[in-house]
């Protein structure tokens, strides 16, 4: 399998590439060539399977033969280690509860498979990778709980002072780990993101101090958020010939493209729903056109921090 860069088709590089590097060279996002849709009969026998099994089936084609299936399988494991129960509201409306994961944050998946395949890739190599991450909240939490004590990985936590909940702040800050560095960022998400993508495009720097990212950025947390909508599709349907609609509350829309993409892979799905907060720059964008960022005085500091972005 390999992976461009959105800015630039003809950059290509492997699956091991992507994920070590977070970000092309050129600033854009990784993304797979192709994407090839399930068998059918995946989907006639998905009641049989496990959760596992099912991430399995749905993320061996992004990772080829870069990782050995018995590698791949115990990655996924230890990823997929809690459960996702799917809650009933009322007739046909259900909750895919995300919550269950060490930090309680739906990005602890993702960030598990990532920080799995990092010390994969990492096993042999006595120089240390360096994950350089900017959070709104519970992308921190998440990252650093899944990479703490991992041998060869340090973890540079960027995140703005003040600005997210108490909660998460104890989570991050209290990690006593070595491997762990925590830096408060005297402004809003965006602009702790903005020296994530300058150190990024610093190319001559980053390769020399291996410095990788894990944003949603980071192709690798995609992939293993797609195992969510497989799971929602089968806790709330009944038989293979139903379609489920998703409604995700969104702030860079990580979560809601790994839907799009299952969707690509044949996951019956009728409509992603995208529910935003009062930071509705992508809003906006979807429904004009017009991309406009929000300067960070514009940016509005709600209940939901991981959702208050302005680019």
């Amino acid at each position: 399998m390999k992976y461009y860069s959105l800015n630039n088709k003809s950059h290509k590089v492997n699956f091991q590439k992507a994920v070590v590097e977070g970000l092309a060279p050129d600033r854009g996002l990784y993304f797979p060539e192709t994407i090839t849709p399930l068998p059918e009969s995946f989907f006639t026998n998905i009641e049989k399977l496990t959760h596992e099994e099912i991430a399995f089936e749905a993320i061996k084609q992004f990772v080829g033969d870069e990782i050995p299936e018995t590698e791949l399988k115990r990655i996924i494991a230890e990823t997929l280690c809690f459960d996702f129960p799917c809650v009933q509201v009322e007739d046909n409306v259900f909750s895919l509860e995300l919550f269950h994961g060490p930090t309680m944050a739906f990005k602890d998946v993702g960030a598990r498979f990532m920080s799995r395949c990092l010390g994969y890739f990492n096993r042999n190599d006595d120089k240390h990778v360096t994950v350089l991450v900017a959070t709104s909240g519970d992308t921190g939490s998440a990252a650093e709980y899944a990479m703490r004590g991992k041998k060869g990985v340090r973890v540079f936590m960027l995140s703005p002072k003040g600005k997210m909940s108490s909660f998460q702040v104890a989570q991050m800050y209290s990690l006593q780990d070595e491997n762990i560095y925590n830096i408060a960022i005297d402004g809003v998400f965006d602009d702790a993101q903005d020296i994530v993508k300058a150190v990024s495009n610093d190319h001559e720097f980053k390769a020399r101090q291996k410095i990788g990212t894990v944003n949603s950025i980071n192709w690798s947390r995609v992939v293993a958020q797609v195992v969510y909508y497989f799971q929602g599709y089968l806790l709330a349907t009944k038989n293979s010939t139903e379609k489920v609609s998703f409604c995700v509350p969104s702030g860079n829309f990580g979560n809601v493209c790994a839907g799009h993409i299952a969707r690509m892979m044949g996951l019956p799905i009728e409509k992603l729903v995208v529910a935003t907060n009062e930071n509705d720059v992508l809003d906006e964008f979807f429904k004009t056109g017009v991309y406009r960022a929000r300067k960070s005085a514009e940016t509005f500091h709600t209940t939901s921090p991981s959702m208050d972005i302005s680019k």
